[in-house]
């Protein structure tokens, strides 16, 4: 069964990974699992401090290049009844520094107490503008 928006956003906005889609080069999807904070009509994410191959992250190259950008929370139950999943569609920005970062990182400490044991400093947010909050229920 189809979610109105309102109850889209709001499963969305109780999940806790996001599976964020940006736009390759070449047209393809790139996926990445990202934790999340929602106000409004906006979704925020962190890069944050944990280990990774480099500082620049695809996903920012590519939002750079192309913000449209699509999320995804679901949920699995082996009762399939009980599966859902929460869509956001807009537009990606990069915030680097400034008090809209410091506001995603706040909300992002609160939401996830794992992030305030994390050693080293967090990086840019990812703030999406969301055009659109679709979804789907089994029940």
């Amino acid at each position: 069964m189809r979610l109105d928006s309102a109850e889209a956003r709001r499963r969305f906005a109780a999940g806790r990974v996001a599976y964020l889609a940006t736009l390759r080069s070449d047209g393809t999807a790139a996926l990445v699992p990202i934790v999340f904070d929602v106000v409004g009509e906006r979704v925020a994410s962190l890069v944050d401090p944990k280990p990774k191959r480099t500082p620049e992250l695809a996903r920012l190259r590519h939002i750079a290049r192309d913000p449209r950008v699509t999320l995804l929370v679901d949920h699995y139950e082996e009762e399939w009844q009980r599966l859902w999943w929460a869509r956001a569609v807009g537009v990606a920005r990069v915030v680097g520094t400034g008090p809209e970062r410091d506001a995603a990182l706040a909300r992002l400490l609160t939401k996830y107490p794992q992030y305030e044991r994390l050693d080293g400093s967090f990086g840019d947010a990812v703030i999406v503008e969301v055009e659109r909050w679709t979804g789907w229920s089994a029940s």
